[in-house]
């Protein structure tokens, strides 16, 4: 017997050794609290402890009782296999004695020898509703249990919608965040025909909220509400002047318990409730756009906020046809995903790749934020030293209310011969990207002898001698008018943009299909919007700083562009910014997207090239 007390005791301490290691202790209380309304705080740990202290929230709360200890021990066999646990807790009674949000140190115990260290916590105290000052308070976290009657009648003051814009008066491009908040006392079930306003005016980027809203709790003229925000936007006004902001609709669905007379005892256990329809309206506002001041640098694109500047060479010391990369690092905040990249002017005889920009952004109410990489590939064909000069990228700094210029460094790039001959190059000026090496200097030198023989007949003045003449003649001219054709082209690059509009616009939207084909929504709306938005900006000639929808409209009517087709690319700008936030927004809506866009843009073509 006396054997088998001691192999039980064993077993019941080496589990409470391993439990030791696992110790959990906690803090737990209501995130939101109201004034002189009691509430609990609970320390809970799963071991046996001793020594509890708890940080000094006297300071916030007033002790009405406590601590209450609370123990529980449990012992199991599984399989010959015994485990125990031992649960305990400590609970405070207390009332917060003023407003505010205040957070709550860890508290500490000892379990074994060892101090153990709970969690620390934030508690918000509200006022005290107004409202049911007369009534009995709820405890903790929970809400008002507001009824009312089945009706269809709600009052406004029970539920409805704040918006809240950051700031009303801004400057081009500014970043404004609009907010839709709910306020409710009542239980929503849900929102059907969320319509928001249009935006007209603005650029917008939407804020994505999360799927599982949880509400949080405010006082809002002397009530406590459940608030959630349904929707927020990120605005950048493309025009001077007042811009209103038009009213946005939702309807939500109610569940309100009927308050019918109790017929017995069992009416507390199964309340009826009726779901009731109600139609919120939020309202709208006003925005004082103000023109920038003049001043602008010539590198001036319309980038406004707070950015800053780095690049690096990948080398400075390399051989013939080796490739070199400098990197462009752009950081900051504002409308980043407007801003070009800056240009390089590298030598003619380099050949240059077309740069590889990586965007990491973040939205926030002061903007987009994040860094913007942009990676430009060159390979020097030809040994010697050659200099690629600074590239500039200006924009309106919010804080000072200056323009501010940024420069990349002068790079010397020393370029060794590289292995074997450097080859012969032919340039075409129309694009200094394509570059050929036709052949080595001189193959073969024939060393044989050679026969000579008489030419009976002259060759001057015979039609082959004509032909001779003529046909290198008429060559020659030919691609002197091209040359100067396209040399005068590349010279005018407003033009070479209105040429180049359509190819460029398609590899936008072959990257597009891509995210189609995987269904990539965000991405593949973000990509169809950005292929409209450059193919109307470089087929129109509307610089970037100016480009919105009212002067899209205004310069295509002025093309001649009938009203069915500046329409087309209206809705399809439309729905890009509305689409990736719609519920219902699938793969088959997508596809259609898709090939509108591509058909209105095969249209405005045919329209150009018939003019």
């Amino acid at each position: 017997m006396k054997r088998t007390l001691i192999i039980f005791a064993a077993i019941v301490l080496s589990y409470a050794g391993l439990n030791a290691q696992n110790v959990k202790f906690t803090a737990s209380a209501p995130s939101t609290v109201y004034l002189e309304t009691p509430f609990q705080m609970v320390f809970s740990v799963n071991a046996s402890a001793k020594d509890l202290h708890t940080p000094d929230f006297q300071q916030f709360f007033e002790v009405l009782a406590g601590p209450f200890e609370s123990r529980s021990s449990s012992y199991e066999m599984v399989n010959g296999k015994t485990s125990s646990s031992v649960d305990l807790s400590y609970t405070y009674t207390l009332m917060p004695n003023k407003t505010g949000t205040y957070k709550i140190p860890p508290a500490s115990i000892t379990v074994d020898g060892k101090k153990v260290v709970s969690n620390g916590l934030t508690i918000k105290v509200l006022p005290a509703d107004k409202a049911s000052q007369s009534q009995n308070q709820n405890k903790g976290n929970s809400r008002q249990n507001n009824t009312a009657s089945a009706a269809t009648h709600i009052s406004n003051d029970n539920i409805f919608i704040r918006t809240s814009v950051s700031k009303t008066n801004v400057y081009e491009q500014e970043a404004i965040m609009v907010t839709y908040k709910l306020y409710t006392l009542l239980d929503v079930l849900q929102f059907t025909d969320m319509k928001f306003p249009d935006f007209n005016g603005f650029l917008k980027q939407e804020i994505e909220q999360p799927q599982n809203k949880q509400l949080s709790f405010e006082n809002y003229n002397g009530r406590n509400y459940g608030t959630v925000v349904l929707y927020q936007v990120l605005l950048f006004p493309q025009r001077t002047g007042e811009i209103e902001i038009g009213r946005a609709n939702f309807t939500a669905t109610i569940r309100i318990q009927n308050k019918a007379q109790l017929r017995s005892i069992f009416d507390d256990f199964f309340d009826s409730y009726t779901n009731v329809s109600k139609n919120l309206t939020a309202p709208g506002s006003k925005i004082t756009v103000s023109t920038l001041p003049a001043g602008k640098p010539a590198s001036f694109t319309g980038s406004v906020g707070k950015f800053n500047l780095t690049s690096s060479i990948s080398s400075a010391n390399v051989k013939a046809n080796d490739a070199v990369t400098i990197k462009v690092v752009i950081s900051g905040t504002g409308n980043m995903k407007l801003m070009k990249n800056p240009e390089i002017k590298f030598p003619d005889i380099f050949e240059v790749y077309d740069p590889k920009t990586e965007n990491k952004f973040s939205t926030n109410s002061a903007g987009v934020s994040g860094t913007k990489t942009i990676e430009y590939m060159f390979i020097p064909r030809h040994s010697g030293t050659y200099e690629i000069p600074s590239a500039e990228l200006s924009y309106f700094d919010l804080q000072d209310k200056t323009y501010k210029i940024m420069r990349t460094p002068v790079y010397k790039l020393n370029v060794a011969k590289g292995e074997g001959a450097e080859p012969a190059v032919v340039g075409n000026y129309t694009n200094k990207e394509d570059v050929k090496q036709l052949a080595k200097d001189i193959r073969y030198i024939y060393t044989d002898k050679i026969k000579l023989t008489d030419e009976e007949t002259p060759l001057f003045g015979t039609f082959l001698f004509w032909m001779m003449f003529l046909i290198p003649l008429t060559i020659g001219a030919i691609l002197y008018v091209y040359f100067r054709k396209q040399l005068k082209e590349n010279a005018n690059i407003r033009l070479m943009k209105t040429k180049k509009a359509n190819k460029v616009a398609q590899k936008r939207l072959k990257l597009a299909q891509k995210f189609l084909n995987v269904g990539k929504k965000d991405e593949f709306y973000d990509e169809v919007m950005k292929s409209v938005w450059t193919y109307l900006s470089d087929k129109l000639s509307i610089p970037v700083a100016e480009l919105n929808k009212e002067n899209i409209q205004s310069k295509m009517s002025s093309n001649g562009i009938g009203d069915d087709l500046i329409k087309e690319f209206t809705d399809i700008l439309n729905v890009c910014e509305f689409a990736r936030y719609a519920p219902n927004s699938g793969q088959q809506e997508m596809g259609n997207l898709f090939e509108e866009t591509a058909d209105a843009i095969g249209k405005m073509e045919e329209h150009f090239r018939k003019k």
